[in-house]
């Protein structure tokens, strides 16, 4: 079967951006938005009198142009902006059960949410509840739980700054410090990695440090995708002569050329701007062997021109002044052999030595990474040997050099600056205890997947959400959905409805809370509420569309209702605080030195940065200095160690962000309607007897220590593509189901989205191969090991397969 037979495979030819992101753009507003409402939304996204684009985390320009955001921005706001309207009519017509079998694209194309609801058992649906009694039965319910601690507070990271400082405040004030939060899932390495070497869980670097560097390392992330307006930055220091090297198991368009909608002549030529200067395909799992590669062609460099009279490569001044531990990074990096550093990269040594020269001749280097980097078992070593190479050279805390990690949710990093956190610092805990006068409770709480073995384990009983798709977007769907029907009490504050508000326990309510689009108005006016970028610059952010319903609630307004009806505690003055915002900041101001000035400072266009010691060669570290980490070994995983075992990692479709699926088209990568593929390298394929378009089945490989048992998904169409030889490609969160709970970087917790060891092969399973896949590609029931719908949904009705959108 040829490339041009397999339905819905074609190749991509064209650049990242140009007329296919303004035609993709259109589409989005013209199916979800009518024109005038469009226009006037879209003028204000990303600018300084304007609301943050809830689509990615990527700063903001000083100097804005008119047209700040991207095609998957404009898709996000499109989405959340919908005229289309989810009413407590909608719920009368559909029970739960008839809904779980929607795909996701269909529950969140209904539109927004209108009206707080409260699901009712008998006649399984959501029934309409007033703001009243809903906030008194969840009060109810959590005051009624044993221990405090049986509660989980879950936050999306688009919640602004306000809201998260008051959610964190509610839920310690209530004694606990359970914040299972996305950060647990994405960029967990990084906040415990960057601190333990830097003494900051935050990139070092700003946007005009961009300006300034003659290199940039991508490492492990796809902007063309998950941060388009990165690329913008990217082209610039390309049209500048900025060497940028990618390392990048996928071929990804976005990283090799790019043509910005926003200038004529590469828009009316059809021209554009190569990215990459190299490009080198590392093999899933390899990162560490190819850094320490580099930082091997570093040391030769270095001992070469020292022996030969020179000063050497290493930043020696740098080096002494500032950090400590090198002699154990030199020791550790000597003893790796180049056989096991391209063994275990799929990158030859001449092409490692390369790049690593381009590093050593380099003034200032920047080095950007993703999730490619952290969601491995050595998600927080590949962290750290990322610093170990730019200390190496002295490229951090100057200008144009620095580390760069690549947050996705637009607040991520804000949500966790203000207090979300499950290990609090004994700082933290002191200042909210000088501040509101009470003992917030000291010991850990539950990250995400702690809290969902707690709900599992009946040791959690109540979740609240704080936006998000928590037991989606977790791995080892049969083990979390199972834990959120479990539970006693299930609270979601969401814009639209998703697949976690289906998973309904003894009492579930879904609370419907303004967009990032809509005019927040209170006792006294219009509302902004802040964001903290990817680069540590907080801004403000203020809507001002007409809210979807008249119901809607802002989420600190939400946060507030629950907060009162659950605890008794005159001396928080959530009305006041709810009134007028000024004063939630002057609360985060109080708790949090570096938020001086904060009403003062984030009024000004473009807001203000965070001080970041690090920036500028301040090390808030046990011993007030950089900390270089050496950590043995190339091998993350001893599973891979098998000859036929492959890495399969999650990934992300263009027409996607996180678990919201907008179409079942990923247009940079060829594939049209549908989901349910598998990207392998074409030696692989051969390798196994196997060619492109032909149906298979992944398998995990046990885990030597038994903790992760097998797991399989049938029946997905492999797809031959430009992937690093020794490794698949399956679309997330679909794929989630070949990651159990316990398969986590032992470091940080975060799941081993990125790095799952599996056999393939030709599919077993019979029966219409069109019906299968749909199946596993819309998530219609939870898969528990072997593909199979779970006990909790024997009996349902048949799952209508029909062809996806």
């Amino acid at each position: 079967m040829s490339k041009d037979e397999v339905p819905g495979v074609g190749p991509y030819g064209g650049p990242a951006g140009g007329w296919g992101a303004l035609q993709a753009v259109a589409r989005a507003l013209r199916q979800q938005m009518g024109v005038t409402r469009e226009a006037k939304m879209l003028l204000k996204v990303n600018q300084p009198a304007g609301f943050d684009c809830p689509g990615c985390a990527w700063p903001d320009p000083r100097s804005t142009s008119s047209f700040e955001f991207c095609e998957n921005g404009a898709k996000a706001v499109s989405w959340e902006a919908t005229t289309k309207r989810t009413t407590p009519e909608f719920f009368a017509h559909h029970s739960v059960g008839e809904l779980w079998k929607w795909t996701d694209f269909d529950l969140e194309n209904e539109g927004r949410l209108t009206h707080p609801m409260r699901y009712d058992r008998d006649s399984d649906r959501y029934i309409p509840v007033s703001w009243e009694e809903a906030f008194s039965r969840i009060g109810a319910n959590l005051r009624a739980l044993p221990d405090p601690n049986m509660a989980e507070f879950y936050t999306s990271g688009r919640a602004s700054n306000e809201a998260a400082f008051l959610f964190q405040l509610f839920a310690r004030r209530f004694g606990t410090n359970n914040f299972p939060d996305c950060s647990n899932m994405c960029h967990e390495a990084t906040s415990v990695g960057l601190p333990e070497a830097i003494g900051v869980g935050k990139g070092t670097v700003t946007l005009a440090d961009f300006e300034h560097c003659d290199a940039i390392f991508c490492i492990g992330h796809n902007p063309g995708t998950n941060h388009p307006r990165m690329l913008a930055t990217l082209r610039e220091a390309s049209l500048r002569g900025t060497k940028i090297v990618v390392l990048n198991p996928l071929h990804e368009r976005g990283l090799v050329r790019f043509t910005s909608p926003q200038d004529p002549v590469e828009m009316m030529t059809g021209r554009s701007t190569p990215i990459a200067s190299d490009y080198l395909q590392v093999k899933i799992g390899g990162d560490v062997a190819v850094l320490k590669g580099m930082m091997k062609t570093v040391l030769a460099l270095d001992r070469e021109s020292l022996a030969t009279g020179g000063q050497g490569v290493l930043d020696r001044a740098f080096i002494a002044e500032h950090t400590s531990g090198l002699d154990d990074v030199v020791a550790d990096v000597d003893a790796t052999s180049w056989d096991d550093v391209e063994g275990t990269s799929g990158i030859a040594r001449a092409e490692i030595e390369r790049i690593g020269r381009l590093y050593a001749e380099s003034k200032a280097v920047i080095v950007c990474y993703g999730m490619g980097i952290t969601q491995h078992r050595r998600g927080t070593a590949n962290v750290q040997q990322i610093v170990n190479l730019l200390l190496m050279r002295g490229n951090m805390g100057r200008d144009g050099a620095g580390i760069c990690p690549l947050r996705g949710h637009s607040n991520v990093q804000g949500d966790r600056t203000v207090g979300i956190t499950e290990i609090p610092s004994p700082e933290l805990l002191d200042a909210i205890e000088r501040v509101f006068g009470f003992p917030p409770p000291r010991e850990h709480g539950h990250s995400a997947v702690a809290a969902i073995e707690a709900m599992r384990d009946g040791r959690a009983k109540a979740l609240i959400c704080l936006g998000g798709n928590l037991p989606v977007a977790m791995s080892d769907p049969e083990a979390s959905f199972e834990a959120v029907r479990g539970l006693d009490l299930a609270v979601h504050i969401a814009t639209k409805l998703n697949r976690s508000h289906l998973l309904v326990g003894k009492e579930t309510f879904i609370l419907p809370c303004l967009g990032r689009t809509e005019l927040d108005m209170q006792e006294s006016g219009a509302q902004s509420v802040t964001v903290e970028d990817s680069m540590s610059m907080v801004h403000a952010s203020r809507g001002s569309l007409t809210p979807a319903s008249e119901l809607l609630k802002s989420e600190p307004a939400i946060i507030a209702g629950m907060a009162k009806a659950a605890l008794d505690d005159t001396r928080l003055d959530w009305d006041g605080w709810i009134a007028d915002y000024d004063r939630i900041r002057t609360l985060i101001e109080a708790v949090f030195p570096s938020f001086e000035r904060f009403n003062e400072r984030v009024r000004e266009p473009g807001g203000f940065r965070l001080y970041i010691p690090a920036s500028e060669r301040r090390w808030a570290t046990p011993g007030g200095r950089a900390r270089f980490i050496a950590h043995q070994g190339v091998l993350a995983d001893p599973r891979v160690e098998r000859s036929d075992a492959l890495i399969l990692a999650t990934i992300r479709s263009h027409d996607q962000y996180n678990t919201t699926i907008y179409s079942y088209n990923d247009r940079y990568r060829g594939i049209t309607g549908r989901r349910d593929v598998l990207f392998v390298n074409e030696v692989d394929l051969a390798a196994r007897g196997l060619k492109h378009g032909d149906l298979v089945d992944v398998e995990t490989i046990e885990d030597v220590e038994g903790l992760c048992g097998k797991r399989r998904v049938e029946r997905l169409t492999a797809v031959a593509y430009d992937i690093a030889p020794g490794s698949l490609a399956a679309y997330y969160p679909e794929a989630n189901c070949l990651v159990s709970l316990s398969d986590v970087d032992p470091r940080s917790g975060t799941p081993s989205y990125k790095s799952i060891p599996v056999l393939l092969s030709l599919s077993r399973s019979e029966g219409a191969a069109v019906d299968d896949a749909h199946m596993w590609q819309r998530g219609d029931v939870p898969i528990d090991r072997t593909g199979a719908a779970t006990a909790a949904d024997a009996g349902k009705p048949a799952i209508d397969r029909t062809t996806p959108p």
